[in-house]
Formats: C-alpha cells, sequence, structure tokens
C-alpha cells in the first residue's frame, strides 16, 4: 500500500511539473525586429522599429525610425511576459516603453504610462 501510494505521488508531481513548464513561456520571446506604433504624442503618431537582441544574457537593441539614426536602448528590464526599454530621446528626453505580450506575434503597452503603443513582429523573408 505504501508503495502504491508513493508511486501516486510521484507521478503526480511528474504531471505537475511538466505542466508547469509547458505554461512557462520562452525567455526569449522579445528577440528580433517589432513595429511599434505609439499614438498620441504631442509631436503625432509615432512608427518606430524596435530591435532586440540577447548578448552576453542581457537584452540589448536599439529603435531606428524612417526619418532619424538609430537609438541606442539604455537599458532593458525583462518580466517574463513584459519588457520595458528605456531610451534617451531625439529630443534629449529620457524616455520608456512598457511592452506586453498579447499573442505570439503582437505586443501592446503604453510609453511613459501616457501614450498608447501596439506593436508586431516584424518577420524577416527567407530568400
Amino acid at each position: 500500500m505504501k508503495n502504491s501510494i508513493l508511486f501516486l505521488a510521484g507521478i503526480f508531481f511528474l504531471l505537475l511539473s511538466i505542466g508547469t513548464k509547458a505554461q512557462t513561456p520562452s525567455a526569449d520571446f522579445f528577440i528580433g525586429k517589432w513595429d511599434v506604433l505609439v499614438t498620441g504624442t504631442p509631436s503625432g503618431d509615432s512608427h518606430t522599429t524596435l530591435m532586440l537582441e540577447r548578448i552576453d544574457g542581457k537584452l540589448s537593441g536599439d529603435f531606428t525610425s524612417p526619418n532619424e539614426k538609430a537609438i541606442k536602448l539604455s537599458k532593458v528590464e525583462e518580466k517574463t511576459d513584459e519588457v520595458t526599454v528605456y531610451f534617451t530621446s531625439s529630443n534629449g528626453y529620457d524616455v520608456y516603453l512598457l511592452l506586453k505580450k498579447k499573442d505570439e506575434t503582437h505586443v501592446s503597452g503604453t510609453m511613459l504610462d501616457m501614450f498608447n503603443a501596439t506593436g508586431e513582429r516584424i518577420v524577416e523573408k527567407k530568400k
């Protein structure tokens, strides 16, 4: 009887650990290129490309837009389903952008907790 209880407990914990692992999202969800649209800013809606990569275990990257040169991210904070990127705008203001995972190819969030932001993963076509 004792052996069967131990066996059932072992099966239960095995299934529990498999279920927990299946629900844990990939730590590298945000890596890649994102087309980000921030709406309602004083200078109008802003379309930029956010590029994130993992270097030495940490996320880093930059913003590029059609009209300006690349802006390097000064800091990146990542959590399970969200990322906050910090940078200095071309106007000299310190800015942060919070993006949360919506689904496998979309994110949403805010810039400075004032302006709505949405993003879509840019998928490179293979040649």
